[in-house]
Formats: C-alpha cells, sequence, structure tokens
C-alpha cells in the first residue's frame, strides 16, 4: 500500500515568485531538500543532483545543457510547476522520476510512472559492457557469450518497464526478444519504450505470471531482475519505494519466492546452450543456502559478486 505523507510545510509562493532563474531554482530546491527528509536512490545520491535532474526535467532541457541556461529566466506558467513538484518531492516523497515521467539506464532514457518499478538493476551494466570482448574470466558475461550475434532469443522475465528488454535488444541485435511481465500496467509502460526505442519489430510485450503463458518457447538467454525484498526489509523500505509498487519489490519472507520459481522452471524454457541470469539483491547466502548443490557462477558487477549469478541449462537440471 503507498504511504502518502501529509504536506507540513507548504511551499510559500511568496518565496518562489522572487525566484526568477534556473540558477535561482536549482539554489532553492537545494536548500528545500537538505532541510527535508526526503531519501534519494533513484538515479541519485545527493540533493543537488536531484534538484538539477527535477528543473532541467520538469523544463524539458537536456541535462549536458545546464551551463547554457542557468541564467535564464522562468515563466509564471514553469514556476508554478516547478514548486508543485519540489513541494510533492518533499511532503509526499514522491521519487523524482514519476514526477517528471522520466528514468535513466545505462545512458538510456526510459518512460516510467507509478505503474512501475522505477529502473535500476545491475545486469543492465552486464549487458552494456563489450560482450565481444575475449576474457577467461568465469564472473564476465563475455566468458558465457562468445558471439552476441549469434544470440537468435532472448527473455527478460518480470520486466517493469522494459528497460532490460531494450537493452537485450541493444546487446542482441539478431535475437528476438519477448518481455514478460504479471502486470497489464507495466506491460502498457513497457511498450511504451518499445515504441519510444523503434524496436516493435524485434521486442514483444508478454503478460504472463513468469513462465505460465511462455509455453512451447525456448530461448537463448532468460534474464530476470525479479522481486527479491524480504519481509523485514519490505517493512522498513524509505517512503520513496513504498510509492512504487509493491508487487514488483517483496518476494515473500526471505526474498526468494520469485528465484524459487525461476530456478524450477527455466530449464524448460531454455535451448539446450542457454543460461539464465538472475539478479537477487542481498540474497546470496540465503540463496546458496537453499541450494547447497547448485554451483552459481557470480558475475562481478560494479558493487561486487554477490548480487547476479549465471547457471547453463545443464546446471539448472
Amino acid at each position: 500500500m503507498t504511504t502518502t505523507h501529509q504536506p507540513n510545510n507548504p511551499i510559500d509562493s511568496n518565496v518562489t515568485a522572487e525566484l526568477f532563474t534556473i540558477r535561482d531554482w536549482i539554489r532553492f530546491a537545494v536548500s528545500q531538500f537538505e532541510a527535508s527528509d526526503i531519501f534519494y536512490g533513484h538515479g541519485t545520491d545527493n540533493a543537488y543532483d536531484e534538484a538539477v535532474w527535477l528543473i532541467m526535467s520538469a523544463l524539458h532541457l537536456p541535462m549536458d545543457t545546464l551551463n547554457n541556461f542557468l541564467d535564464a529566466r522562468i515563466t509564471s506558467t514553469e514556476r508554478t510547476k516547478l514548486a508543485a513538484f519540489i513541494e510533492q518531492r518533499i511532503t509526499q516523497h514522491t521519487p523524482t522520476a514519476y514526477l517528471v515521467k522520466e528514468a535513466w539506464l545505462q545512458g538510456l532514457r526510459f518512460y516510467v510512472d507509478e505503474r512501475v518499478l522505477i529502473p535500476r538493476s545491475f545486469i543492465a551494466e552486464l549487458l552494456n559492457s563489450d560482450l565481444t570482448a575475449s576474457d577467461l574470466n568465469t564472473d564476465s558475461l563475455s566468458a558465457w557469450i562468445e558471439f552476441p550475434e549469434m544470440i537468435e532469443s532472448a527473455a527478460d522475465l518480470c520486466t517493469g518497464s522494459g528497460c532490460l528488454g531494450i537493452l537485450l535488444a541493444n546487446a542482441f541485435p539478431n535475437a528476438a526478444i519477448d518481455v514478460i511481465d504479471i502486470s497489464q500496467d507495466a506491460i502498457d509502460v513497457a511498450n511504451i519504450n518499445i515504441a519510444n526505442y523503434g524496436l516493435e519489430a524485434q521486442v514483444t510485450a508478454i503478460k504472463s505470471d513468469m513462465f505460465s503463458a511462455l509455453t512451447g518457447k525456448k530461448y537463448d538467454v532468460i534474464i530476470s531482475n525479479p522481486p527479491y525484498v524480504d519481509a523485514p526489509s519490505m517493512a522498513a523500505l524509505p517512503a520513496e519505494y513504498q510509492n512504487e509498487p509493491q508487487l514488483a519489490l517483496g518476494s515473500g519472507v526471505a526474498g526468494l519466492d520469485h528465484t524459487h520459481t525461476i530456478l524450477r522452471e527455466a530449464a524448460n524454457y531454455l535451448n539446450d546452450d542457454g543460461i539464465l541470469i538472475v539478479e537477487i539483491g542481498h540474497n546470496r547466502e540465503a540463496l546458496e543456502a537453499a541450494y547447497p548443490n547448485m554451483v552459481f557462477t557470480w558475475l562481478e558487477v560494479s558493487s561486487g559478486n554477490e548480487f547476479v549469478f549465471l547457471l547453463t541449462k545443464s546446471q539448472l537440471e
């Protein structure tokens, strides 16, 4: 259930009437954010970056043109819009991504709104790396995919906004991609992003409860960033995360319910040389305890080798 915070310090319109330029508004937003209890973690980690993102995106200005527009004056209509966004960010803890209807992942812009989780995934790093590189380390994805152009089919399970499916399409240009989610809302958002990147001929969104609607399908690669937050962590989430779809976050008491389903069924949907790649958050220890005889390959990402595992079809069987 979404937690709504009642406004306790509405922004004074008399104050914002004195703010004329983008420079003024960034300074004001930073001050407001610093004095608040908002939580960062959906693309930024500090008040300044959050303010720049909110203001530039709300004004439909490219982020890399900030210096060109710092002293540009704001219209009265824009002033009203910015004040409302800043107030909502602070008083309702609405993530900036939902306010400006965009999120960024590996340099790509995706449409998002309250129907989907805000994109964030270590798998994105792996798909954005040089898959053609020669690398003998098994913790690198390139060691498992020698020729990306030979991948003919791939799937993103629990796709949400479809962002990882679009990265799959970029990584494997000759592959037919399916992006799959139980939520029709998520499918609708994924289709917006598929259309925005002109990938309708390559990427197909499928409404399915995990594998239930995929009968007869086989893939060379299946990836998934499924719900994996355990029950204690769900109860302690900051308000910003409580404003995201809870269906996309929680996965039972131990955070592994969806992963259990994937491990139980994925082999049926992989080609003989197929591989499975799954992100599990901070659940490596619990996962290995649950499957003591399964040999997981843990792929190296920016935060270490505890978050994303790889298994082959033969290992799953």
